[in-house]
Parts: structure tokens; C-alpha cells; sequence
């Protein structure tokens, strides 16, 4: 049976580059701004500051003002990572379905996504645009995991080339593709207790016939996820939630 991950309660959730061991924190930057201005944060309230790594501390708000939030320590904890863990191997998407693909699956629980250099992708990450657009798909996995309070980040890996995709697929535990024309359903599948599960997400001008036989090859099931065939933005994340019922939402 998979781990239960902790919750956290209501209280709003901030995260910092590093989570130190002292009675009281400060969230400055950006994310004490948030608090500030557009949360108006009082003394007496509850946070929740987290490093995106699983440490967590909970706690009371001191003070809110140009230095950002104070907050006083009652409480650490550690939240452990998922298992099995949930990776996305995501074809890039044109224009800003990227980042909305990212910001879905993280919101649906993802622990991983890869990028993906398909052979009908629109989109190209050239040499001088990898970095920029793995750095716009980080914030939005940040922004997102913020947003639905998750304590862990999900990693965003460099682009994977097909070839480097089926060496992933190869050492998950379960590997699955989403192709409209399989005949085997998602809810179908028996997920394994423990490990990676591994989802390929296509194009928006669909998967190469040698692509499907490459990741067939190395161990991966084409599998569909309902009748209709849905943007390369959303069919992760709606893969994900069919998942996450069998997983992770009891």
C-alpha cells in the first residue's frame, strides 16, 4: 500500500531556499511580499514555511512589514516523499500549454517531469532556449506547488531525447503510454506498492509510429484514458488524478 502523505491544514504555505534550525524565521523576497501585501498576513496567524524538500515548520506570525514575515517557530516536521513516485514524461506543448501542463501535474501530485523532445513536436527547444524554458517550467511547478500547499517540489529535469526516455522507461516499475487508439484503460492497470510509475504524454500532433514502438520495446503499455482525446496540456494531469484515486486519495 503507498505512504499517506501528511496534510497541511489551512494555513497558507511559503517556501524558502533553506528551512534553518532556529526558534524563529523570516520570509523575505518575493514570498515575504506575497505574505504582506497580498495575503496581509496579521500577528497571531498561522504558516507554514517549507524548503520544497519535505522540512516543514509551523508556526506563528510575529510581524509583517517591509522585512517580510516573521514567524515564530512551534513545530517541525518532515514529510517523507510518495511512493511510488509519480513521473510525467511530458512532449513539449507550443506556446504556454509548457508551463500549464507543469502547474496541472503538479497540482495533481507529479514527483517528476520530464521534458520531452518529440518528433511532432511544434515546439523546439534549441540550444540557446533549453535553459529559459526548463527555468519557466520550474517556476511554474514552484508556483503550483505553493498554490496546493505541497511541501515537496517536483523535479523538472533537463529535455530527455527519445532514446534517453526509453532508459526511463526501462527501469520503472510500471511504464505507461497515453495513446488514443490502445484498447487497455488506465483505471485498468494494477499499480505497483512501491517504486516509479513513469507516464508518456504525446504531442499535440500525436506520437510516431516508431516512437510507440521504441517505448513498447522497452517495456512501456499503450493505454487510453477515456474516449476523448484530450490537449497534450491537460492528458497528464488527468492521467495523474486516475492514478492518485488508486494511490493516493484515500
Amino acid at each position: 500500500m503507498s505512504t499517506p502523505i501528511p496534510e497541511l491544514d489551512g494555513a497558507p504555505l511559503f517556501l524558502v531556499d533553506d528551512l534553518p534550525d532556529t526558534p524563529e524565521l523570516v520570509v523575505a523576497g518575493q514570498e515575504g511580499r506575497h505574505a504582506v501585501e497580498v495575503l496581509r498576513l496579521q500577528p497571531g496567524e498561522r504558516v507554514h514555511v517549507g524548503d520544497g524538500r519535505g522540512a516543514v515548520a509551523e508556526g506563528e506570525v510575529v510581524s509583517a512589514g517591509a522585512d517580510g514575515l516573521r514567524v515564530a517557530v512551534r513545530a517541525r516536521f518532515e514529510v517523507p516523499a510518495p511512493d511510488p513516485e509519480f513521473v510525467l514524461v511530458q512532449a513539449l506543448p507550443k506556446g504556454d500549454r509548457g508551463p500549464l501542463a507543469v502547474d496541472l501535474a503538479t497540482e495533481l501530485g507529479v514527483d517528476r517531469i520530464v521534458p520531452w523532445q518529440a518528433s511532432r513536436c511544434v515546439t523546439r527547444w534549441r540550444d540557446d532556449r533549453v535553459d529559459k524554458g526548463v527555468a519557466k517550467w520550474r517556476s511554474a511547478a514552484r508556483a503550483a506547488a505553493k498554490q496546493s500547499r505541497r511541501p515537496r517540489l517536483p523535479e523538472v529535469t533537463d529535455p530527455m531525447t527519445t532514446r534517453e526516455v526509453c532508459g526511463l522507461l526501462g527501469d520503472a516499475d510500471l511504464a505507461v503510454v497515453l495513446h488514443e487508439q490502445a484498447r487497455r484503460p488506465l483505471t485498468g492497470l494494477t499499480l505497483p506498492g512501491s517504486g516509479t510509475v513513469v507516464v508518456v504524454v504525446g504531442p499535440e500532433g500525436g506520437l510516431a509510429d516508431g516512437e510507440v514502438v521504441a517505448f513498447r520495446a522497452a517495456g512501456a503499455e499503450p493505454v487510453r484514458l477515456g474516449p476523448e482525446v484530450l490537449r497534450t496540456s491537460t492528458a497528464g494531469a488527468a492521467a495523474l488524478a486516475a492514478l492518485s484515486v488508486q494511490a493516493r486519495w484515500s
